[in-house]
């Protein structure tokens, strides 16, 4: 699903874009506040109003989704936050009315990581809620070693794709029925650098490198965008995916020290970070696009490395073994 002006896309301006994507150097320069800031200057202030609508947004306390949550509220959504910890749930709350003076601010605590409370999650949004125009799943771990959860499963995996594979899933019949709806996937650069390992999606194999798992689980979120953009063609749900590029939240100086440490000055702030994440979920234009990786406000390539896109082989092969792993019997 595209608009008229987005199909026409001048070709120079795409094939720049991807040969960019395609270039180590540049590309990494675009992730930084550089990148930020150069292309911010081409952007109008949008005249937005989200009154009426009803924003899910996941991992809400703290870095991306806690400011992805306020400028939704902002602009006067219902936002609803889940988070894990029911004290930073209030405070965050009760930071955000303040904030935007916006009072239709709601919580809800699950941990993402087992499947049982995604599912006590989802039932609680559809009996609450009578409407959900916006689900953002931006919750996610980075974990230095590799751990299991209470269910079983390993925990980026867990987490950052089967969560979410899950909580969509349950949640698409208020979705379509709320629409038009969008889905906002937060994935990372990391992915383009890793392909789907079907036989290992839970790195059980080898040494555990908790950055390859985390690019190998939001490789597989790119894919479940486009995916669910065909699936969903046509139903006023739209899908997409998005890049923050490299913002400087908890997530980054508990999980990626080193890197930190180097690249701190040269990092967005969780604003900078967050702005893709917002205008995906409320500018008119970014409603009528489906299946895209985003960054500033722009397409790019979903895959630069050979490999790296996933067999349609591999991507039903991928779907199946989400839905065995998401509804155990």
């Amino acid at each position: 699903m595209m608009c008229a002006d987005q199909a026409v896309l001048l070709p120079v301006e795409s094939m720049t874009r991807n040969l960019m994507d395609r270039m180590i150097l540049p590309g990494a320069i675009g992730f930084t506040r550089l990148g930020y800031e150069r292309k911010k200057r081409a952007w109008k202030t949008p005249d937005i109003s989200l009154e009426g609508r009803t924003a899910v947004v996941t991992g809400a306390t703290s870095g991306l989704g806690r400011v992805t949550a306020e400028q939704l509220a902002a602009f006067g959504a219902r936002v609803v936050l889940v988070g894990r910890n029911e004290v930073k749930l209030l405070r965050a709350r009760e930071e955000i009315t303040a904030a935007t003076a916006n009072t239709g601010i709601a919580t809800a605590t699950a941990d993402l990581g087992l499947m049982s409370n995604v599912r006590r999650l989802a039932q609680r949004l559809i009996q609450h809620e009578p409407e959900i125009h916006i689900l953002i799943n931006n919750a996610a771990v980075l974990p230095l070693q590799r751990t299991t959860t209470e269910e079983g499963l390993e925990t980026a995996f867990a987490t950052d794709l089967l969560s979410p594979f899950l909580l969509t899933r349950l949640l698409l019949p208020r979705l379509k029925e709320s629409a038009p709806a969008r889905i906002i996937n937060v994935s990372s650069g990391g992915m383009y650098l890793s392909g789907l390992n079907i036989r290992d999606l839970q790195s059980a194999k080898g040494k555990y490198d908790g950055s390859r798992a985390y690019a190998q689980a939001k490789r597989g979120l790119m894919i479940l965008t486009e995916l669910w953009a065909e699936e969903l063609a046509g139903s006023g749900v739209v899908v997409n995916a998005m890049h923050p590029g490299w913002a400087d939240t908890p997530g980054v100086q508990n999980s990626l020290p080193g890197f930190h440490k180097v690249m701190r000055t040269l990092l967005r702030t969780p604003e900078q970070g967050a702005d893709t994440i917002t205008w995906l979920a409320s500018a008119p234009e970014a409603g009528q696009v489906s299946g895209k990786f985003w960054l500033d406000r722009e397409p790019h390539l979903s895959a630069i490395l050979p490999g790296t896109a996933g067999t349609a082989g591999q991507r039903k092969e991928l779907l199946e073994v989400l839905g065995q792993l998401a509804d155990p019997q």
